[in-house]
């Protein structure tokens, strides 16, 4: 029965396809004679006068009608004079610095994707084109006005525009490469990018070629392929006599690249560090690594391993000094992964979190590890400006601890602090002052140390807890050794909670 469904499938396709093939030739035949073989014996190529005629859809893959038109005209040119080559698919390839015909282009695309072993569901099509094509289609069509004007069919097409060189490649290729990936083309993560270039470019042609690129596109029916140029518009400022172009044949094709890759995929999560010996980021000076590892390696290697990517970027919302813990509920972070081979499912982000967690040193753990948008970026990097940190410190003083010292250090509430930039940091940041809040703070006695205790506290995002303890020889005031009015040092430092309304609370 399934069988039977499937042969019936793919009988109605077949007719589908037979049907449209009939309605892509007849919209050939049905091209000015006249007009055609003018445009073939002047070296325009077979899809060249298919988009000038604004026609659409697979007649660009249609071999048939591409065989049909070109043999209308006796005259035949190595390279189409408006395209240089690239609806014909000769180019010179930089690869192989040879000159090659290839009608099996879309062949030899979709055989270099399947070599790299992507993941992917749908495709997109991207392509990059010299901007002397674009002049090249404004004198050809200021010729036809000159050439063709009265004519009728001509005041017709008038209203339905003229496509451009990059949207007939793209449907000469997807057609094809859709059956040949065995998937539709879509706006997705996963990209085919053609890039051809040629020597009569210059820079400045290029910035004019983009700029009226971007200004004479519009939407119509398949907004996500195609893009016109109304004739009309472009032809009220065209000059009256544009043969010029067509006098001179092209002798030189275009220089063509193509690559595939997929745009990044991000992760977030939150970390805890367990030691103090873990730097957030790799740390290496004058060759020399400081710590055991770091955050970034640990999490973001591990991913980029399981996804088969190029590279990663790690980001933080805030960081925390090599020698201080982080602990409570963690720190925010994303892992930016660069053209990822594999698509990650929630099994395998699950996967790689049981991964990192359970590896023998414990240095570092992750929680909620998810797939996230592009948006979690912007996201996280608006919620720390507003964040606050809580922090346990061990600090030491000068002098026994009083009674009423308990009181004093809970009674400031919303102290507001100025920083100059700490001595241990100046050789990298700039010298500024800043005003942070040390919005409450708390003293923990500990049991038979009368110079020892536990100072809780919760600042603003940014304060220098270390020298808000001892002062930094006065560069930070006020501080805790300023208010008990004796020296106090910092033995060690944990950051216990980040506040934080965001997307991976």
């Amino acid at each position: 029965m399934e069988e039977q469904k499937k042969e019936e499938s793919l009988k109605h396709l077949g007719e589908e396809e037979e049907e449209e093939e009939e309605s892509v030739s007849e919209s050939v035949r049905d091209l000015p004679s006249d007009a055609v073989k003018e445009l073939l014996s002047e070296g325009v190529c077979a899809r060249c006068i298919f988009r000038l005629f604004g026609l659409q859809g697979r007649v660009y893959a249609s071999p048939p009608s591409i065989s049909f038109l070109s043999s209308l005209s006796a005259t035949t040119h190595q390279l189409c004079t408006l395209c240089f080559g690239i609806l014909q698919f000769t180019y010179y390839s930089d690869d192989t610095q040879t000159l090659l015909q290839n009608q099996n282009l879309p062949l030899l695309i979709a055989d270099t994707v399947k070599r790299h072993a992507y993941q992917f569901h749908t495709f997109s099509l991207e392509v990059s084109i010299p901007p002397i094509i674009l002049n090249n289609d404004n004198s050809l069509r200021s010729y036809m006005k000159t050439k063709f004007g009265s004519q009728s069919w001509f005041q017709e097409n008038l209203h339905t525009g003229c496509i451009s060189t990059k949207d007939a490649l793209k449907f000469s290729l997807i057609y094809p490469l859709e059956d040949l990936l065995e998937c539709k083309s879509s706006m997705g993560n996963f990209r085919i990018r053609l890039t051809y270039t040629h020597t009569k470019a210059s820079k400045g042609d290029q910035n004019r070629s983009d700029s009226a690129e971007t200004c004479k596109r519009r939407k119509i029916g398949e907004s996500n392929l195609v893009g016109e140029i109304p004739i009309s518009n472009s032809l009220e400022n065209d000059s009256s006599d544009g043969c010029e172009f067509l006098l001179e044949k092209a002798n030189e094709p275009c220089h063509f690249t193509f690559f595939c890759y997929r745009t990044p995929f991000y992760f977030g999560g939150r970390y805890l560090k367990y030691s103090r010996n873990v730097s957030q980021t790799c740390w290496i000076i004058d060759d020399e690594r400081m710590g055991e590892a770091s955050v970034e390696e640990i999490i973001g290697g591990n991913i980029l391993q399981a996804c088969q990517g190029d590279g990663f970027k790690f980001h933080a919302a805030g960081r925390e000094d090599i020698d201080v813990r982080m602990l409570g509920p963690g720190r925010p972070f994303l892992v930016e992964v660069q053209n990822a081979r594999h698509i990650p499912s929630e099994l395998f982000v699950k996967d790689v979190e049981k991964k990192i967690n359970n590896m023998e040193n414990k240095l570092v753990r992750v929680k909620n590890l998810k797939l996230v948008g592009s948006e979690g970026w912007d996201l996280m990097r608006e919620g720390e400006a507003e964040k606050q940190k809580q922090y346990a410190a061990l600090v030491w003083i000068s002098r026994p601890l009083k009674d009423e010292d308990f009181q004093c250090i809970s009674s400031h509430k919303d102290l507001k602090v100025l920083q100059r930039t700490p001595i241990r940091v100046l050789h990298r940041r700039s010298p500024l002052e800043r005003e942070k809040i040390i919005h409450w703070m708390k003293i923990e006695a500990i049991a038979g140390s009368s110079q020892y205790f536990l100072l809780h506290l919760c600042t603003q995002a940014g304060t220098y807890i270390k020298e808000f303890v001892h002062g930094d020889l006065g560069r930070t005031y006020p501080s805790i050794g300023s208010i008990l009015g004796c020296r106090a040092e910092i033995l060690q430092l944990d950051v216990t909670d980040i506040k934080m309304e965001c997307f991976l609370t």
